[in-house]
């Protein structure tokens, strides 16, 4: 994997919640050209206002302005939704603040 590219490419990203609770994140989708490890900064939009597991096409490059390698993308830049989450996710409690069901 290159440490810098030079421009932008369009990339597709999804957010995720790291280990059991916190908040949403964004990855690199799985089988994409970057390895879902590596940390994307972008609009915090993408977290904040989708449910967790919305899929997004970000324009970004990788770069490692701060020593390690990170894709970034302006929080300006106009971003794609391109696929919601599932149903089933939703009901299994996938969805960013989504309640468990009550016993």
């Amino acid at each position: 994997m290159p440490v810098a590219r030079d421009g932008y490419e369009w990339i597709e990203v999804e957010s995720f919640i790291p280990g059991k609770t916190g908040a949403a994140h964004i990855r690199p989708v799985p089988g994409g050209p970057y390895p879902t490890h590596l940390r994307v900064e972008c609009s915090k939009a993408l977290s904040r206002n989708y449910p967790v597991g919305t899929r997004f096409r970000i324009r970004a490059k990788l770069t490692d302005m701060q020593g390690t390698p990170f894709l970034y993308s302006s929080w300006q830049w106009k971003y794609d939704v391109v696929a919601l989450p599932s149903r089933s996710d939703a009901e299994v409690g996938q969805t960013r603040g989504a309640k468990p069901p009550r016993r």
